[in-house]
């Protein structure tokens, strides 16, 4: 059975560990993650937006910087 990682299916302290878990596991071997990452994972563990959308708006960061670089 899938978890359930969405907003209205989970506690803030569930979303907590889920993105301190993620984190770890992501930095075992590489950098933290960026500034931007953080913050929107911040707004997940908020409530504030769904991982899909933290998802979308850190590569449309990311597209938009390389646009401009």
């Amino acid at each position: 059975m899938a978890k359930n990682y969405s907003v209205q299916g989970t506690t803030k302290l569930q979303r907590e560990k889920h993105v301190s878990d993620a984190i770890a596991l992501s930095t075992l071997d590489a950098p933290e993650p960026s500034e931007i990452a953080m913050a929107l994972m911040q707004e997940y563990i908020e409530g504030n937006c769904e991982l899909a959308d933290a998802r979308i708006r850190i590569i449309e960061h990311y597209r938009a910087e390389t646009v401009h670089a």
